[in-house]
């Protein structure tokens, strides 16, 4: 998502193919919607860009107190998503609903309910931390001693209380992205719209990003993380949608998704005879490898609910060929389901970078 300062976290005010895999879902432990209404809904959005649909008919919706990934590689279309979500962008078709009401680039009253953290930086790189935080809390009416306390409880929360009086522009960039994470915070938005929000950043940074994520939503925040990071998806979302190409091909909660999913076991093996190969195939799928001379995997697929004799009685089978034909074993190991294999066998790809 492209913002250039100032205007991604000013408040209006202050400027002149294949069917999607929907599969059932749980209401949050923590959601906090008393209403039927959920608090974001994107019903069909879309949006061309000339011979390009960036956006085919996108359609989700977010409980209060929930965090929902959107998850897609580089290109599927998750940042212009937010773009029109958060009203930066008009869309060709669909509309959004923020709080059961209709939401627009015009629907001023509405855009303090929500906080963005876009893709690139949107904080002024001359002022120091607490003044581009002081700056941003005044334009959305924030004053005096509550925005002072404002100011302070950020700092410490994104970790930079020490450096509150620095030059921004001298940050490192995981600083700089926890800074530009505390200035959509500033107003307390109901509802936290984060693109990408720990590409490029160090280890220490990502992990306090998160671990600010999951406190916002203890705290009944809900949250909209797009990112091309299955694990990062995987560890804080209470629901997930995949995208790729401007669709949606899977949604639904995290544990629904993988459930679909059987967990394999492998077995990497020395290039059999071609004979030794067909009685494997007729057993197992065999996978080559990605150059000559690497050891060949044998999948075996089950489910959990798997009748564990049965699971049992194909690998003595297995085992009995290899064997017989003086096959070399070399390992075994489990490949539990998780995100990146089913973005895998969703789109016969891995992830894009």
């Amino acid at each position: 998502m492209t913002f250039s300062p100032p205007s991604a976290n000013i408040p209006e005010t202050a400027l002149s193919e294949e069917p999607a895999i929907i599969v059932p879902e749980t209401k949050p432990e923590n959601g906090t919607s008393g209403s039927a209404a959920h608090l974001l809904e994107v019903d069909c959005l879309s949006k061309r860009f000339g011979d390009l649909q960036a956006v085919d008919q996108v359609s989700f919706h977010v409980e209060a107190g929930e965090v929902f990934g959107l998850l897609g590689p580089n290109g599927a279309g998750k940042s212009t998503s937010m773009m029109m979500i958060c009203g930066q962008l008009p869309a060709d078709d669909g509309q959004v609903r923020l709080d059961g009401h209709p939401f627009n680039a015009s629907t001023l009253n509405l855009r303090s309910l929500m906080g963005v953290v876009p893709q690139d930086l949107a904080i002024y790189p001359e002022l120091t931390a607490r003044e581009n935080l002081d700056f941003f809390g005044r334009l959305y009416g924030i004053k005096g001693k509550t925005l002072k306390s404002r100011i302070d409880e950020i700092l410490s929360q994104v970790g930079l209380t020490d450096r509150a009086g620095d030059q921004s522009g001298h940050f490192s960039g995981g600083m700089k992205r926890r800074l530009n994470f505390g200035v959509a915070l500033i107003h307390q938005p109901r509802l936290l719209i984060l693109d990408e929000p720990t590409v490029g950043v160090d280890p220490q940074s990502r992990a306090h990003l998160l671990d600010c994520i999951r406190q916002l939503n203890a705290d009944g925040v809900a949250v909209i993380y797009a990112s091309h990071y299955m694990e990062e998806v995987q560890s804080i979302c209470d629901r997930v949608a995949i995208i790729d190409h401007g669709q949606m091909i899977a949604t639904g909660t995290i544990d629904a998704l993988l459930d679909r999913m059987s967990s394999e076991l492998l077995l990497r093996i020395a290039e059999p005879s071609a004979e030794i190969r067909s009685e494997i195939e007729q057993v197992a799928e065999v996978r080559n490898s990605p150059g000559d001379g690497e050891p060949l995997t044998i999948v075996v697929s089950h489910d959990q609910q798997a009748d564990e004799l049965t699971l049992n009685a194909t690998l003595t089978h297995l085992l009995q060929i290899l064997k017989s034909g003086h096959v070399k074993l070399y390992e075994v190991e489990t490949n539990e389901p998780n995100l990146e294999r089913l973005f895998l066998e969703l789109t016969g790809k891995r992830l894009r970078d």
